[in-house]
């Protein structure tokens, strides 16, 4: 007999048949639907549901649902929207995920540590002066957020040659990265540090963590990358720590709206480079492998993978 489990996601319908694909593939005995397409008996039984920004009322229409497996590594909205709290949420934890983001650290760092931004510039004005070289060695780089996206981003900065330094707002030993913790480990990090990288889940402690007060903090001339999430950064703040050149240049891929709405600051600013949310994409092939085991799993041996911790958000 084949388990039917549902899908819900509000995404694109490319990106929902990918998906389908690739998971139902890597299954046996197992099939994952549309939502729309079960049965109302297939649906008052689903005991779990693969997830991608789901409607919350298809999930309030599966009565005896236990968890649900996101696609994505951030559940911020997820577990705000859930209908029932006692529903376990599991998130994406692709190695594959942290590798990613890994590289785009890299190459967005270097980016800012070469003045990509600066020579772009004198283009514009056919200006030809050249700079001097600041070797990675002089460049410290402070990275918010030290879970799995953190960890595998300082790893691979500093073997390109970075001093790093994490933050967490929580104490806990890695024997790689020099760590600070809490409040005042968070204002040293941003006093040191010449680029800052934001990584952090967005949580009700983190939400508007870099405010005026904090960019008044950071290293006179320091720059920033969020790869994270839009609402971490009070961005009336960032506009005016990049105004009155305290802040060099801030590159984001992560906003408080999304798209981006073509009338924001944010499009013309000289000072601001603005990617639209790739920084770290969900790969479907190694995502679905993922996602399948944990099925897998559950269906044959009764287990639930670790879960968000609602009271902490992540």
């Amino acid at each position: 007999m084949t388990i039917i489990v549902p899908f819900c996601g509000r995404i694109t319908p490319r990106e929902r048949q990918e998906s389908l694909e690739s998971i139902n593939a890597c299954l046996n005995n197992i099939r994952v639907m549309p939502f729309e397409d079960l049965t109302d008996g297939e649906r008052r039984t689903a005991r779990m549901a693969v997830v991608a920004n789901p409607d919350p009322a298809d999930l309030s229409d599966l009565p005896m649902l236990e968890w649900v497996q996101s696609l994505w590594a951030g559940v911020e909205r997820l577990v705000e929207e859930m209908p029932n709290p006692a529903i376990r949420i599991v998130r994406m934890t692709d190695p594959q995920l942290a590798l990613t983001m890994s590289e785009a650290v890299l190459a967005w760092t270097l980016y800012l540590h070469r003045d990509m931004p600066l020579y772009r510039e004198q283009q514009t004005k056919a200006r030809w002066c050249q700079h001097p070289l600041v070797l990675p060695q002089d460049r410290p780089v402070g990275i918010l957020g030290m879970g799995n996206l953190g960890r595998a981003a300082a790893q691979r900065l500093k073997e390109n040659g970075f001093p790093v330094m994490g933050w967490s707002r929580t104490p806990w030993a890695t024997a790689d990265i020099p760590m600070t913790y809490g409040p005042s480990g968070l204002e040293a990090l941003l006093r040191q540090s010449a680029i800052v990288v934001v990584l952090l889940p967005l949580t009700p402690q983190t939400r508007g963590l870099l405010d005026d007060w904090r960019f008044g903090q950071i290293r006179e001339g320091a720059s920033l990358i969020n790869f994270a999430r839009g609402p971490i950064i009070d961005q009336a703040a960032l506009g005016r720590a990049l105004d009155r050149g305290h802040l060099s240049h801030a590159v984001l891929d992560v906003f408080e709206r999304e798209p981006l709405p073509k009338d924001d600051w944010l499009w013309s600013h000289p000072k601001v480079t603005v990617l639209p949310h790739i920084s770290a994409p969900t790969q479907t092939g190694t995502a679905s492998q993922l996602v399948a085991r944990n099925l897998q799993a559950f269906y044959d041996q009764g287990v639930i993978p670790a879960c968000v911790q609602r009271d902490v958000g992540y």
